[in-house]
């Protein structure tokens, strides 16, 4: 027999939808379901009717498992409970051993990724959904969220409302919950959440979700560092202020600007153009609004600027005002409904 679906009850336990696929499964029998294990303890038939046994091809729902299977396992009839403890605890450490293989081949590809990113944000999450098949669907649609800037690391995932030990591991982890089709927070737990700083995402449409954990992989994100044009002026006069001989100070040239585009700011890089070539790279050593020391210029104004060594002003020359930016990847998403983060 194989689990079609899995869920979990308050009053029964972890229940598992199936269908025999061959021979006969019986009340009493012990099982491996995936990872699982457990004892048989009621069967039932598509239309809830309790039954002793099933034979092939019959739907029937499963009770009497210790934990919850995933959507697709197998079940496996074993003779006794010690066989089935054996082979369900030799199944989990085989299951976290690729989980981790997979985090780090995860984290690996990504690293081949972004040559031009010097950080990797490490996004722990944690979710929890009304069915197994749900809470599988749910990971892999945000697995499909990773980035070169920041990793979506599942880190657990579960059936059932939010629970208070899923935020004391939220807690120690720095992870943020997502709750997709669960009941509404009990009051002690959202209370306990809010004075953790836990963030937790209810939903119950996909889309919203995935929204939501972008826009917050997109705050997360370091972003890529690029040069951007703040802004742009144009020469109009050259002036010169000449040093004193005794101090052996150099002539200062300063160029009589009109800002046409952005804002000049006085920590910002200066670079120099003429006829679209540029000619000069450097800091500016001085920046001056009608005679007064300013830190920016906006607009429509005019400016004297010095920059640092620069001595080759012609009337005519454009200056760019040259800032270093962080850009920040972009959640996108299609009209199919596919979504995306785009570096």
């Amino acid at each position: 027999a194989y689990v079609v679906e899995a869920r979990l009850d308050r009053g029964k336990g972890p229940l598992a939808t199936a269908i025999v696929k061959a021979g006969t499964l019986s009340c009493g029998l012990h099982v491996v379901v995936g990872a699982q294990w457990g004892r048989i303890r009621v069967i039932r038939d598509m239309f809830g009717k309790v039954t002793e046994k099933a034979g092939p091809a019959t739907p029937i729902e499963i009770e009497g498992l210790r934990g919850l299977p995933m959507a697709g396992d197998d079940i496996i009839v074993v003779d006794s409970e010690k066989r089935a403890r054996i082979l369900s605890e030799g199944r989990k450490r085989k299951l976290e051993e690729n989980r981790l293989q997979r985090i780090s081949d995860d984290m690996i590809a990504t690293d081949d990724t972004s040559e031009e990113v010097s950080e990797i944000v490490e996004m722990p999450v944690i979710v929890k959904a009304d069915v197994q098949g749900t809470v599988q669907a749910v990971t892999d649609a945000l697995k499909s969220l990773n980035s070169p800037q920041v990793f979506v690391n599942i880190i657990h995932g579960g059936v059932g409302p939010i629970s208070q030990s899923d935020l004391d591991l939220a807690e120690a982890c720095g992870a943020c919950i997502v709750g997709f089709n669960v009941k509404d927070l009990p009051g002690s737990v959202g209370v306990a959440a809010s004075r953790a700083n836990i963030k937790i995402c209810m939903h119950r449409v996909i889309y919203h979700l995935l929204e939501e954990i972008g826009a917050f992989i997109v705050e997360k994100a370091p972003g890529t560092p690029e040069t951007q044009v703040a802004g742009e002026a144009q020469v109009l006069n050259i002036f010169e202020i000449k040093g004193r001989s005794k101090a052996k100070e150099e002539d200062v040239k300063i160029a009589g600007c009109k800002v046409t585009d952005g804002r000049f700011t006085k920590s910002a890089t200066m670079r120099l153009l003429r006829s679209g070539e540029t000619v000069f790279e450097g800091s500016c050593m001085s920046l001056k609004r009608e005679k007064q020391d300013v830190e920016t210029v906006g607009k429509g104004n005019e400016c004297g600027l010095v920059i640092r060594d620069c001595s080759d002003f012609r009337i005519g020359d454009v200056i760019q005002c040259i800032e270093q930016v962080k850009r920040k990847p972009k959640f996108i998403s299609s009209p199919s409904g596919a979504v995306r983060i785009e570096c």
